[in-house]
């Protein structure tokens, strides 16, 4: 994904109404690799935000990438922790807010996903899956939340779910387990956080299929193709403007947007994701 931070003109206006400054400060999780968080990092930067970049396992990445924001007069923050750490997560909030003196943005892009046929999935790997998939993001929204809180105009958290819950394909039994928990999260946390600020909204993105992994072949990115009303799978900047939407909306609150090319509405093709016996 190549940097690219030049400023759009007169897009950064609705951020400063809903926040009152015109430089935000967003804390974007799980964004050091080139995928989703990333692209979506890269979007709030040219829209006048002020960025924390989180990683766990690929901070040097982070940090190559906030420095080549920071080339470009984007202020830029990396910042690490494992999510399921509710003392690390603590930690790194301060770390934001230290260096900002406040949080107006949380997106939650940070998660695993490990394909297992059922039958070689332990209690370990569901346990992992919940820890950082469903605790992680909960940490982090809600020592975030408490943040907004305290402040004016509060603030806006996006979850990330996966659109598959509601029609999960083999080989992912831990992970749908996990991520089915983030649309009822999403819903409760916008009924508590906003009873206690109603400037806060918290809302959820439900990705369809999105930069495929290295090693996709042209057959099996056809079949995602053909999953999909579109024809087509997506990009990050397709799911970072979706998210940029439901930041700058004031009046969607606990919603949870499938940006999917029509995949969760599509019956066809149904085995497009089925795991193979050899993986």
């Amino acid at each position: 994904m190549p940097f690219n931070f030049e400023m759009e003109q007169d897009r950064n206006s609705r951020l400063f109404e809903l926040f009152g400054t015109s430089a935000p400060v967003a804390l974007v999780m799980g964004a050091g690799k080139a995928r989703i968080g990333q692209a979506i990092a890269q979007l709030l930067g040219q829209r006048g935000c002020r960025l924390a970049v989180h990683a766990h396992s690929s901070l040097s990445e982070a940090e190559s990438f906030c420095a080549e924001a920071r080339s470009q007069d984007v202020q830029a923050l990396a910042v690490s922790a494992d999510i399921s750490d509710e003392m690390a997560v603590v930690d790194m909030v301060e770390k934001v807010y230290d260096e900002y003196e406040r949080i107006d943005i949380l997106v939650n892009t940070a998660a695993i996903w490990n394909p297992l046929p059922l039958e070689n999935v332990r209690a370990e790997d569901v346990r992992k899956h919940f820890e950082v998939n469903v605790l992680g993001t909960f940490l982090c929204a809600k020592h975030v939340g408490e943040v907004m809180i305290g402040q004016p105009r509060g603030g806006a958290i996006v979850n990330f779910g996966d659109w598959a819950v509601a029609r999960p394909y083999e080989g992912f039994a831990a992970y749908f387990a996990s991520k089915g928990a983030i649309e009822t999260m999403t819903r409760s946390l916008a009924v508590e956080l906003t009873a206690r600020n109603e400037g806060i909204r918290v809302n959820a993105i439900l990705p369809g299929p999105v930069m495929q992994p290295e090693g996709t072949t042209d057959a099996q990115l056809e079949k995602v193709h053909e999953g999909t009303l579109g024809k087509r799978s997506g990009t990050g900047e397709d799911i970072a403007h979706a998210t940029l939407m439901l930041i700058e909306n004031p009046f969607i609150n606990g919603a949870s947007l499938p940006v999917d090319a029509g995949r969760s509405i599509f019956a066809a093709n149904d085995n497009s994701w089925k795991l193979e016996p050899d993986q």
